[in-house]
């Protein structure tokens, strides 16, 4: 009897980790399951063969993605291909979406069932996405509990499974456990950076970042700075700031990745929009979200703003208020940064407030996600058998 094979795709980092999630879940079940297609170094870990770098398609921002279209048109191209030669049983594309629909719509035309896990942020943006998405894919799995109706409404369909992070961090070791681990001083103020993961964001950020610190520091001469970063150029990004802005201080200890361990570890962080805050809130860190980009995007990101949100933090927005202050583009300043990073660091109740709602947000998101997708994917295999 053939071996049931499953393609699999995971477009960044955040992605990776959701991937090998679910991979480990669904081979509790189906240890016969083999895995194929673009995954990083978690998912290959879990028993993918990842048949191309997960970092060709790890690019954000429409300069960016820009400058790599050609290449990423020729993978996805490449990827369809190899997919038609030798068909899997079920696609599952992890978030991407501009990637993985197209590449989900032409193996669904071909027979070949396909899930999407993540739903993408039509309630923040370009909802009009939904109508490309009932014709790619047949189910969606989505993290959040306010997704579902928007699939609903459209006849697409949808399962919410929670969001394996929520089960992940809930039992990750205390503040002071951690601290110890990093040896850190117990009672100095501790600041977690987390500026982004790829290179694109860290060459809008790594500058910002570095000054807010030396603000920070200024008023808080015992505070120590945490900044995980996930590759060697990324990491490389950020030397180079800290050698332009201040050589010698603030007193940064630049990680491997870790970002779970700062984020438990500090008091307060700075955290680029994106993924990170979420795993902020679920680890209970009070934080300050900021995000730039490129003069020639900047328009864009305020139109959306406009139109659909106020909000870019997800806790923000899962809380459907301002919990965690946000300062985007020009407002994300030095200046603007160091005094919200302060002003959280000095207020213990609004810190208490704080990590309270984000406990009330991680309580909603945690329904044993990883297991609760791969149920949805089984019965999709068993469905296809039959």
């Amino acid at each position: 009897m053939a071996v049931p094979v499953i393609g699999i795709v995971a477009g960044e980092a955040s992605g990776d980790l959701l991937g090998s999630q679910l991979m480990r879940a669904l081979l509790e079940q189906r240890p016969d399951l083999r895995f194929v297609g673009i995954g990083g170094p978690q998912m290959e870990a879990a028993g993918m063969q990842s048949w191309f770098p997960l970092e060709r398609l790890a690019v954000r921002g429409y300069l960016e993605v820009l400058r790599h279209l050609p290449g990423i048109v020729a993978l996805r191209r490449d990827l369809i291909s190899r997919m038609l030669a030798d068909p899997p049983a079920l696609f599952i594309g992890i978030d991407a979406p501009d990637f993985n629909f197209g590449v989900e719509r032409t193996l669904r035309r071909s027979g070949i069932p396909a899930v999407h896990y993540v739903s993408p942020s039509l309630w923040f943006w370009r909802g009009e996405r939904i109508h490309k998405i009932k014709r790619s894919v047949d189910k969606v799995l989505a993290l959040f509990p306010f997704e579902p109706p928007i699939y609903e409404r459209a006849g697409v369909p949808v399962a919410f499974v929670g969001h394996p992070l929520a089960d992940m961090l809930h039992a990750f070791p205390k503040q002071a456990e951690v601290r110890e681990q990093l040896r850190l001083p117990g009672q100095a103020p501790v600041v977690a950076m987390l500026p982004g993961s790829r290179q694109g964001e860290l060459e809008q950020m790594a500058d910002l970042f570095v000054q807010t610190a030396i603000r920070v520091q200024a008023a808080l001469p015992e505070a120590r700075f945490l900044v995980p970063l996930v590759t060697r150029e990324t990491r490389t990004i950020f030397e180079t700031a800290i050698w332009r802005h201040a050589p010698g201080a603030p007193e940064f200890a630049l990680l491997f990745g870790h970002a779970h361990d700062a984020l438990r570890a500090a008091d307060v962080a700075l955290v680029a929009s994106g993924t990170a805050t979420l795993e902020a809130a679920l680890l209970g860190c009070p934080m300050v979200i900021t995000y730039r980009v490129p003069p020639a995007a900047a328009t864009a990101y305020k139109l959306l703003r406009t139109a659909y949100l106020p909000y870019f933090g997800l806790p923000n927005i899962l809380a459907g208020e301002f919990i965690v202050p946000e300062l985007i583009q020009e407002h994300a300043t030095p200046e603007n940064l160091a005094q919200a990073l302060l002003n959280l660091y000095r207020d213990d109740v609004v810190r208490d407030r704080v990590r309270e709602r984000f406990a009330a947000i991680a309580d909603s998101l945690r329904q044993d996600g990883a297991r609760t997708a791969a149920r949805e994917v089984l019965a999709m295999l068993e469905q296809r058998r039959a």
